[in-house]
């Protein structure tokens, strides 16, 4: 689980600094009319550590395979309203809940990590795989969204 804590501490203290570097026309920026601004993926990634802790949390002491229940993630972008949120309450956003994250990854016993969870489509991983994937997930978002620049 260090390498998943390096890489959540990487990135809160590389995002403040990268979006402060970007102008109001890049942070707004649609590429689509149907797709996020820079600013709503940084929302984007602020519901999924919603999401995931609520996961890493239960999935320590719920029924086993705890069931994933997914989440409606266009929905919840746009009735936060992300694109019209100042951009430092995103970034503290980003920040605290991913700083809580580490906090429970941390203080996960590692007897709970090979506790199971139900996926959909029946696929079974385990809170290990479930942590490590949330890494991933974000990384994706920043790597080949969030730091793409617009022609």
């Amino acid at each position: 689980m260090k390498n998943v804590i390096d890489g959540i501490n990487h990135w809160i203290g590389f995002i403040p600094e990268e979006f402060n570097r970007m102008t109001e026309k890049e942070l707004n920026h649609r590429p689509m009319p149907h797709k996020w601004s820079k600013k709503e993926i940084l929302g984007h990634l602020c519901d999924s550590a919603l999401n995931n802790m609520n996961r890493f949390i239960k999935m320590q002491y719920e029924e086993h395979p705890y069931v994933i229940q997914p989440y409606n993630q266009d929905q919840w972008v746009l009735v936060q309203n992300y694109q019209e949120r100042p951009l430092d309450e995103i970034v503290n956003l980003f920040c605290a809940l991913n700083k809580q994250i580490i906090h429970i990854i941390t203080n996960t016993p590692n007897d709970r990590l090979s506790n199971l969870c139900d996926i959909g489509n029946n696929q079974l991983k385990s809170l290990e795989w479930l942590i490590k994937d949330y890494l991933e997930h974000m990384e994706h978002h920043i790597n080949n969204q969030i730091l793409i620049k617009k022609e």
